[in-house]
């Protein structure tokens, strides 16, 4: 998972300016700085696969929220790097009470 270039948490979005991967409390306190600053468009990662998004925002404080990318929003990929990351197996759900 992408972290936050400033802190280590949990990166939430991109700054193409700053060549960064920030959390929404860095995010605000670097676009926040100044009136150049709140001008960088920033890119909402996937919640899902941390990819980036058609989501873009500018301004000193963005909201946060959450978006997908075009592949999870069509659940193509995403799909099966979430089961294969939880050890899921799709499939592998056998009944065994079936006998009456």
């Amino acid at each position: 998972m992408k972290r936050c270039d400033l802190c280590d948490c949990l990166a939430k979005l991109y700054c193409e300016s700053n060549e960064a991967n920030l959390c929404w409390q860095c995010d605000t306190y670097v676009h926040s700085a100044n009136l150049l600053a709140a001008k960088h468009s920033r890119t909402l990662l996937c919640h899902v696969c941390q990819s980036l998004t058609p989501w873009t925002g500018t301004g000193p404080q963005l909201v946060p929220t959450v978006s997908g990318c075009n592949s999870c929003v069509s659940n193509l990929s995403c799909k099966e790097e979430r089961s294969s990351e939880a050890g899921d197996h799709v499939g592998d759900n056998i009944d065994v009470d079936e006998e009456e």
